[in-house]
């Protein structure tokens, strides 16, 4: 990549980093556009490591000698400016040091990401970037398998989720469904129980469940306030509920996320835990 250090603003790529603070059109743009901003060092070098490529890179000077070997490799420009001219551009100041246009991979199909899986979250509906970094964030550190999204839900590579989930997103296999929740009918046929996690009067407690679980389990999370949508509940073979105290209903389902996902891990064979304890 070249470097170009910039003290205006009259460049055409620079247009990839504008407005970066208006969630409406980053959500309409980066989709279409093919390109998802990553944000820091450390979830652009996972960027690169999944095999995603940079269009550019914009940064201050302090982090061009951590990210310029990052991306020697590739085609593209990194513009390196002084830390108002950058928040002037993309609305807030740079304090992760540096931002990244990478182009977005291709999809993979509902079937490739599930084969195999034996723990796989989908998302419905989930419009809060923050909650969806997290729950990646959780599928990866407890060991689900994959995470399925559907067509209403958040983008899991706009920049908040990206950075929320520790750059998690980009290592946790995930698609689209085309349909929901006649998507779940997919997962039933690949031999999936389909999990709804919500508050309903024939709930089976999670801690029940759990202590003798499928082999596979689609865990279906609604979105915030409202939950699950009737279809979804109807479309599902369990509603898993979370038991709670003192008069809260429910938690944010990025949190029920974590406790869901404690509570149905797959254990670890006897071979790798003697290994780990060697």
């Amino acid at each position: 990549m070249r470097i170009t250090r910039i003290t205006d603003l009259d460049h055409d790529a620079l247009a990839d980093y504008a407005r970066l603070t208006d969630v409406a059109l980053r959500r309409v743009t980066e989709p279409e556009g093919g390109l998802y901003i990553a944000e820091s060092s450390k979830v652009i070098e996972r960027a690169l490591r999944a095999g995603h490529l940079p269009r550019s890179v914009l940064m201050t000077e302090r982090w061009l000698a951590d990210i310029e070997p990052l991306v020697a490799d590739h085609d593209g420009e990194i513009f390196v400016g002084d830390a108002a001219l950058l928040e002037t551009l993309t609305g807030y100041h740079l304090h992760r040091g540096a931002l990244a246009a990478m182009h977005r991979p291709v999809l993979p199909s509902v079937e490739s990401v599930i084969e195999g899986a034996r723990r796989v979250v989908v998302l419905e509906d989930i419009v809060d970037h923050t909650n969806v970094g997290a729950i990646f964030r959780a599928v990866a550190g407890l060991g689900a398998d994959a995470v399925l999204v559907t067509p209403r839900c958040a983008d899991p590579l706009y920049r908040r989720s990206v950075r929320v989930s520790m750059g998690t997103v980009l290592q946790v296999p995930w698609t689209r469904l085309p349909d929901w929740p006649e998507g779940a009918d997919l997962l039933r046929a690949s031999g999936f129980e389909v999990a709804a996690l919500a508050l309903s009067d024939d709930a089976v407690a999670l801690d029940e469940y759990a202590a003798a679980p499928p082999e596979r389990v689609a865990l279906v999370l609604g979105t915030e306030g409202d939950g699950l949508s009737p279809a979804a509940l109807r479309a599902s073979d369990r509603v898993v509920t979370i038991p709670m105290l003192h008069g809260v209903d429910s938690l944010n389902v990025a949190a029920a996320s974590a406790v869901a996902l404690w509570a149905l891990r797959v254990p670890a064979p006897a071979s790798a835990a003697g290994a780990d304890a060697a």
